[in-house]
């Protein structure tokens, strides 16, 4: 499914198993988690509710510079995010922005486009290898 720049991928695992899978993917990568931000902590914290909303923030500096030597701008949407969400049924999703979305916003052309489209790929496999 894509939306306005937004990809989302149904997942065979609950929301925490797509989360782990994804994180472990990432590390079999080498691709560093900067940041795990759990939503649903946080709406509990101030007694809220939310179903699970976790979203980590995670890149690999010879996928990005690229990018940003383009048009610094780019830094705006880097490092890549992905959402790990549960519907009202429970079943759990992969969202995120789709790297060529973020090249059109910001016109990008040439080789950055070109690196664009392969980091387009890699995020695709890793959404996959964790929902799948």
């Amino acid at each position: 499914m894509d939306d306005e720049g937004l990809v989302t991928i149904q997942s065979a695992h609950s929301g925490a198993e797509t989360l782990t899978r994804l994180e472990s993917v990432l590390h079999t990568k080498g691709i560093q988690v900067f940041a795990r931000i759990d939503h649903a902590a946080g709406a509990a914290s101030v007694d809220l509710t939310l179903r699970p909303t976790v979203l980590l923030i995670f890149g690999d500096p010879r996928a990005g510079t690229p990018l940003m030597q383009a048009d610094q701008r780019v830094g705006l949407d880097l490092p890549l995010k992905a959402l790990i969400w549960e519907d009202v049924a429970g079943q759990a999703f992969v969202t995120y922005n789709d790297p060529r979305w973020i090249a059109g916003r910001y016109g990008l052309t040439g080789p950055a486009a070109e690196a664009t489209g392969r980091l387009a790929a890699g995020l695709e496999g890793l959404a996959y290898a964790a929902t799948g």
